[in-house]
């Protein structure tokens, strides 16, 4: 994790806030915080984001050796946070169909990952870090099917969640 600090004059926010917004578009911002600091004409809002990296690594020697937990509600945009939460869902009826901890399907983070990288193939779905030829093949259809849904019906602004789909076997 890494932190960031932005000033926004309160009079003038327009430059300040255009360069925040450009930050937050381009990083993953785990927390926001914010303070007013009054200062007569030259009053401004103060932000410190903290931007989760890429390297698993880093946010893992960061943390002690446990991994950081990620609100994925805050770090995802609404309507790609509605597609994680489907995955999660399908995530939680297989892996209690087969009596499989759930993270042994997928991470929280490899879900993120299909969303934000919005796959659609098999072969993408295996370019994600630690995500095997095996995992593609026994679970990759199910999600790989279930992204592309959710990805047409958020294009089309449908807001009604997506049906779960049925686990091979009738599951």
């Amino acid at each position: 994790m890494r932190f960031h600090f932005f000033t926004v004059d309160a009079l003038a926010p327009a430059a300040g806030a255009n360069e925040l917004n450009a930050f937050c578009a381009q990083h993953r911002v785990a927390a926001v915080d914010k303070q007013f600091i009054a200062q007569g004409a030259h009053s401004y809002w103060l932000f410190c984001l903290t931007t989760v990296e890429a390297d698993g690594a880093e946010r893992a020697a960061a943390s002690g050796g446990k991994r950081a937990r990620i609100d994925y509600r805050e770090v995802l945009s609404e309507g790609d946070f509605a597609v994680y939460a489907e995955l999660r869902e399908l995530r939680k009826t297989i892996a209690e169909h087969d009596g499989l901890p759930i993270y042994a399907l997928f991470t929280n983070e490899q879900l993120a990952e299909m969303v934000t990288r919005r796959t659609t193939t098999l072969a993408a779905l295996g370019e994600i870090e630690g995500v095997g030829k095996t995992r593609v093949e026994k679970y990759g259809e199910l999600f790989v099917t279930l992204l592309g849904k959710s990805f047409a019906e958020v294009a089309a602004g449908v807001a009604a969640p997506v049906a779960p789909l049925s686990t091979p076997g009738g599951r």
